[in-house]
């Protein structure tokens, strides 16, 4: 679309097209219910394991509630044998009804957050992975017939020639101006990258992996995984990793310039200033 030109040098500049623009709102919704949905159904046994089966003595992670010497409850997170003192939020948190119980994560953080039922959670669960890998093959397969990945993704040899140089660009916060901002930086483009072709595509067949029925058909994802555990652990350790990215991704849009940021996702037009003639 033709740039429009607007007062004080700047232009609006199309960014985003529809399906990029309508994927980005309801991959969003997808990973924010999908995340809450999966600690709910992490708090039914909330621990975690490497291998083909659970070693009960010998967690990897573990949340639990007890009671000390005089009688008070505390909750507690155990990582690799150590214990931390994580009362009120881990393992022990408030039911809502100004009581204390056992539970690993807090019911705010969870979905439903009301009810504690396996079965509810696991439904929600299921209806939202579907909604994003649906959405997400909707995603690529335009991206790639429009070249939206080609073009705007995958990085050059001269991006990687200058990824020191974005890097120091991001920890100073000093973000592109003019025509350089209507391309992805390559830290941008490596990131989106690797979360669309390797993280997303890793955390569902570590979901997969954890259903019997799947295995059953599909037994090389027991191999690849190293059991129906690992995959667990690889399953809650990639979520938190999309939580990270998620929350660097909302501070970039923040810090960036939020106003113009979110016109971009919403309308597909963003405002860059215009570089001037030499």
């Amino acid at each position: 679309m033709t740039d429009i030109s607007l007062s004080g040098g700047r232009k609006l500049v199309y960014r985003h097209r529809l399906v990029v623009r309508i994927t980005h709102w309801f991959n969003a919704l997808a990973i924010v219910c999908l995340f809450m949905s999966g600690l709910q159904i992490f708090n039914a046994h909330p621990e975690l394991y490497w291998g083909p089966k659970s070693t009960f003595d010998h967690p990897i992670l573990s949340m639990s509630a007890d009671t000390d010497d005089d009688n008070n409850d505390y909750g507690t997170t155990t990582i690799f044998g150590h214990d931390f003192d994580t009362t009120g939020v881990l393992g022990l948190s408030s039911n809502g009804n100004g009581q204390m119980v056992e539970r690993g994560f807090p019911r705010w953080i969870t979905l439903p957050s009301a009810s504690p039922e396996l079965a509810v959670g696991r439904r929600l669960h299921f209806f939202f992975a579907w909604m994003l890998t649906i959405n997400g093959l909707i995603y690529m397969g335009s991206s790639l017939l429009n070249r939206h990945v080609q073009r705007d993704l995958v990085p050059t040899k001269q991006d990687l020639s200058a990824v020191g140089k974005d890097i120091v660009n991001h920890i100073r916060l000093r973000f592109p101006r003019g025509e350089e901002s209507r391309k992805y930086g390559v830290l941008q483009k490596i990131t989106y990258l690797a979360v669309v072709a390797v993280i997303v595509p890793l955390m569902i067949l570590a979901g997969l992996t954890m259903s019997p029925r799947v295995d059953a058909g599909f037994p090389f994802l027991l191999t690849l995984f190293d059991g129906r555990q690992s995959a667990r652990t690889v399953h809650f350790v990639i979520a938190f990793t999309i939580l990270g990215f998620s929350m660097i991704h909302i501070a970039m849009v923040v810090l960036s310039g939020p106003i113009n940021n979110l016109r971009s996702i919403v309308t597909g037009w963003s405002s860059i200033e215009e570089d001037k003639a030499p």
